[in-house]
């Protein structure tokens, strides 16, 4: 057997016996991820709002969809797509991860120089590249989500906070869902458990998928309603914006 399929075997018969050991505890396997998530989640949304009271002199203009107005299947259909593909992207560092750490030093001693170097390391080299792209995505992230937050709130004329509060029954387990399986990655990696992050992407997926979905019905038919409640405005919205009348329905 040449090392490429010593390692895939060696990564199948890890993964089943985590997923065995793992089914003796699931709720503190589960829990950890999530406690791990939600530190994440509340630290992106802390920073929103930061950079939305930070942010001045921006009004967006906002149209009457979720979570400003009830939508339909159609809406519900838009915004699982675009988690789905969040979530797929932070799967595939989980993957990388179990690669990475367990699956390339199996393969070192068949490499020499660089090459052997790569795979001696790549446990280390998966850490810093996948904090790097985390730190740089959550920063963005941050900035762009609290921006367009500032620029909604001075439209229209209603606190950061308040609209805020508006979203977070569908933002929270939204977050806390995509951020599952970073949370895994960080720490396995941090226990050098690189063995157990395939069957933790499993899991992860698998945990997540029904949350976002909860999420996003939430988002299109009970986020709407909240935010009419907390800000009292009704269609038509009409607001004075950079010196003209701008009426929304």
């Amino acid at each position: 057997m040449d090392a490429s399929a010593y390692a895939f075997a060696h990564g199948v018969r890890h993964t089943r016996a985590t997923l065995r050991t793992w089914q003796r505890t699931p709720g503190a396997v589960v829990g950890r991820w999530i406690a791990g998530s939600a530190l994440a989640a509340t630290g992106l949304l802390l920073a929103v709002l930061v950079v939305a009271y930070l942010d001045h002199g921006y009004q967006q203009i906002i149209t009457l969809q979720p979570p400003f107005a009830v939508g339909d299947t159609g809406d519900v259909l838009h915004v699982l797509r675009s988690n789905a593909l969040v979530l797929a992207l932070h799967a595939m560092a989980c993957v990388a991860g179990f690669i990475a750490g367990s699956s390339l030093p199996l393969q070192a001693e068949h490499h020499s120089g660089v090459s052997r170097w790569v795979h001696e390391h790549g446990g280390r080299l998966a850490i810093a590249f996948v904090v790097a792209a985390t730190t740089f995505s959550l920063s963005a992230q941050a900035y762009l989500i609290g921006h367009t937050l500032a620029g909604v709130s001075n439209f229209l004329r209603v606190s950061p906070a308040l609209l805020l509060l508006g979203v977070l029954p569908h933002a929270v387990p939204e977050l806390i869902a995509l951020f599952l399986p970073l949370a895994a990655w960080i720490i396995a990696s941090r226990r050098g458990e690189w063995e157990q992050l395939l069957a933790a992407t499993l899991v992860t997926v698998a945990v997540a998928v029904p949350v976002l979905i909860i999420a996003a019905l939430i988002e299109v038919y009970v986020s709407p309603h909240l935010f009419t409640a907390l800000t009292h405005i009704h269609p038509p919205i009409v607001r004075n914006s950079e010196g003209w009348v701008v009426t929304v329905r």
